[in-house]
Formats: structure tokens, C-alpha cells, sequence
């Protein structure tokens, strides 16, 4: 007999963003986030996946509580977040779930020493340090994340590498004791010769520190190397999520299928062009009823325009916003 799941650690119910823009006379609205559920246990790396507009950056914003739902709900263990009303609660929150940014370069002040961010985020985050104890937590999380922590305490930001710059951004979350580190993009920016280094540091905070991770990318393949779960988002709404082994040799979307072919993986089984996309771009300012992916997918049928699909569960653990997909074989939209 299979032990039970564990509870989840951080959970999204029907959770929105949405964005005014345009004149007084003109306005308009955009869809950032749509209905958007999930879950992350502890101890996981879950990545969420998509192209740019896809409402990732914005998603991992509403979970740091940078951005307010528009509706719906977050809960961190059991607590609502929208029950945080003090500012000692919000920057306990934050401590347990901070955030590590894309650009390493401009995460830093470059005016002080590498240690700055971590002895100030100690100081904000955890009043109850002495000064020597925050001292010797900055090092802690330096030698935790592979830096020669006394060298690199006392360099500033442009004597660093981008990798180095990148893990201290996670020295920085990790000296805070969190219990998941939101990392939206942290290897985007930096050289493909280095990314591999901070792929194997996520999967060893994991793994030694049992801290969980919501990985944000548009890098299939760097998401298949790390990640437990997978999280396939298109024009704000989740399309496919699973096991990611499950999901990139057995896509039951057509947009999965397509972010599979345009990130090739040579492991992968399907090794298709993305030059078969066609259709038009996304529509998420005032969209209408039915599938967002439609104008783009060859398989759409009458009811993808006026019905818009739900996640429903086509195999263990692996669900998929689909019309047409089906639980016995993997969608073939393109190729």
C-alpha cells in the first residue's frame, strides 16, 4: 500500500489576476491569471512552464503577495492569505516563502557588499538574531549554496560572476529558514555553461535543506531535469499539469505538445518543428468564452469556441484543460 500524498504546503483555489489598462473612456481588461488551481507539497520542485505572456512572473507575484488576487483564494498550510492583515504576519509569510528574481544583476545593490541583502533581509525577516547570529547565518547559507562564504561576504556585487550573483540570491531566501523559495526564471539570464550548476543546486536545497521550490520557465528542458511536477500555462489559465516525465512523453494538450517541439529535448520522443504552429496570438485583453488556444490548435472542434475547458483528470495525477484529449493516447496536433 502507497503512503498518501502529504498535504500541500502552498495551495491556489480558482485564483485570478486581472489588469485595467487603456484610457478612462477606453477601459479595457487584462486577463493575467484565470481560475488558476494548484498545489506544491513540501519538499517538491514543481515547475510552472509557458511562453512569455503566459501569466507565470505574475502568478509567482500574487504568491509572494507583491500582487493581490483579483478573485479567488491562497492558502499557505491551512491560513487564507487574504486573513494577513499585519505587517509582522506578511513578513513572516515572506520569510517562509521568499522570492529569488531572474536578473542577478539588478537583485544586488551594487553599492554595498554581497552580504548586505542577506544581514538586512536577517535583520527584517528575523528580529530575533543577535547581530553575530545573523553574521554567522549569512555564512551558513553561503557554504549552502557552494560559495566560499568569507571570500564572497566581503566582495561587492561586480567582482561576482552571474552565477555567483544568482546563489546568493538563494543564500539570500535560504538564510531565512523558508519553507518554499519561489525562483522565477534564475537561470534565464545567465551562461548555458552555469545553468546546470544552479539546476543541481535547487534539486540539493530540496533534497538537504527539504526546502520546496516553485521553478518558473519557458526551458522544457531544463524543467524536465529538475522538476517533480509540471505546470503548463497558455494566456493566463493552467492547460496541463502532472508528473513531468508523465507530461512531456504523454502531452494530452496541443499547446504542451507545442512547447515540447519548439524546446527540443533529445530525450524527448517527439522532435518536431515549431514552424507547424499557426494561428493567432493569444487573446487575453476582454477574452471571450472557450479555449484561448483554439486559433492556434489543429484539432479544435465547434465547442472549444464557446466552452471553456476545466482541468479534469485524464491519468493518475496528470490533468489536462482539453476538449478533445483523451485519457488512452497523447494529443498529436502537430507533425
Amino acid at each position: 500500500m502507497t503512503d498518501p500524498a502529504p498535504e500541500p504546503l502552498l495551495r491556489t483555489e480558482k485564483l485570478s489576476r486581472h489588469f485595467k489598462i487603456g484610457s478612462t473612456m477606453s477601459r479595457r481588461t487584462l486577463h493575467a491569471v484565470d481560475d488558476a488551481t494548484l498545489a506544491i507539497r513540501p519538499r517538491e520542485i514543481v515547475a510552472l512552464a509557458g511562453e512569455s505572456g503566459s501569466g507565470k512572473s505574475t502568478m509567482a507575484r500574487l504568491l509572494a503577495k507583491i500582487y493581490k488576487p483579483t478573485s479567488g483564494e491562497i492558502y499557505f498550510g491551512e491560513r487564507p492569505l487574504s486573513s494577513i492583515r499585519s505587517r509582522k504576519d506578511l513578513l513572516r509569510y515572506r520569510g517562509e516563502v521568499p522570492m529569488v528574481f531572474q536578473d542577478p544583476f539588478a537583485s544586488i545593490n551594487p553599492v554595498y557588499h554581497a552580504s548586505h541583502g542577506i544581514l538586512r533581509a536577517l535583520t527584517l525577516h528575523r528580529p530575533e538574531l543577535s547581530r553575530a547570529e545573523r553574521y554567522e547565518e549569512a555564512l551558513r547559507a553561503l557554504t549552502a549554496v557552494g560559495l566560499s562564504a568569507t571570500d564572497i561576504m566581503q566582495r561587492y556585487p561586480h567582482e561576482l560572476s552571474g552565477g555567483q550573483r544568482q546563489r546568493i540570491g538563494f543564500a539570500q531566501a535560504l538564510s531565512l529558514r523558508p519553507k518554499l523559495i519561489l525562483a522565477d526564471e534564475p537561470v534565464s539570464m545567465l551562461d548555458v555553461s552555469i545553468r546546470i550548476g544552479l539546476l543541481n543546486l535547487m534539486a540539493q536545497l530540496r533534497d538537504e535543506q527539504g526546502v520546496s521550490i516553485l521553478y518558473i520557465t519557458h526551458d522544457i528542458a531544463s524543467a524536465r531535469y529538475v522538476a517533480d511536477r509540471l505546470i503548463v500555462m497558455y494566456a493566463g489559465h493552467i492547460v496541463e499539469t502532472g508528473p513531468v516525465e508523465d507530461v512531456l512523453t504523454s502531452p494530452r494538450h496541443p499547446y504542451t505538445q507545442l512547447l515540447i517541439s519548439a524546446v527540443p529535448d533529445p530525450r524527448a520522443e517527439l522532435n518536431i518543428s515549431a514552424e507547424t504552429d499557426k494561428g493567432e496570438p493569444p487573446r487575453v485583453i476582454d477574452p471571450q468564452p472557450g479555449c484561448r488556444f483554439r486559433w492556434r490548435c489543429p484539432l479544435a472542434i465547434d465547442e472549444c469556441a464557446q466552452v471553456t475547458p476545466e482541468l479534469r483528470q485524464l491519468l493518475p495525477g496528470h490533468q489536462a484543460a482539453c476538449h478533445v484529449a483523451v485519457a488512452s493516447e497523447p494529443i498529436r496536433a502537430f507533425g
